[in-house]
């Protein structure tokens, strides 16, 4: 289960989110749980609450996704760099051919988006 955290999940994560810290341990726990963080996204929610990069760099089992090339290119198609940055580490690639699940607490922000959400909505 590859799960890639929005802004929006990674600042609720800081905020002690339940869902979001389930995801968390189980990323850290149970093998076949992979929980991404897309830079750009992590620059977003930081600035929405100052520590959250700090926060989340300290957790075992959270993988970071740099901003290369090919996500600069996709990022420059979107509104903002963090939901850019998300929706491209959730498609599929040669080594995980299904689609990431994105966790969020706007699921609203995704409807016209051709990617899987999970709402952290408590």
């Amino acid at each position: 289960m590859h799960i890639v955290l929005d802004d929006t999940a990674m600042a609720a994560a800081g905020q002690g989110n339940v869902l979001a810290s389930r995801l968390i341990h189980r990323a850290r726990a149970e093998p076949g749980w992979f929980l991404c963080v897309p830079s750009c996204a992590l620059v977003e929610a930081d600035r929405a609450r100052p520590g959250t990069a700090e926060h989340l760099a300290a957790l075992p089992g959270v993988t970071f996704l740099d901003l290369d090339l090919p996500a600069a290119l996709a990022v420059a198609q979107q509104e903002t760099w963090a939901t850019g940055h998300s929706q491209y580490a959730a498609q599929p690639t040669a080594d995980r051919p299904d689609e990431a699940i994105i966790a969020t607490t706007a699921p609203e922000r995704w409807p016209a988006e051709p990617v899987r959400v999970l709402d952290l909505t408590p």
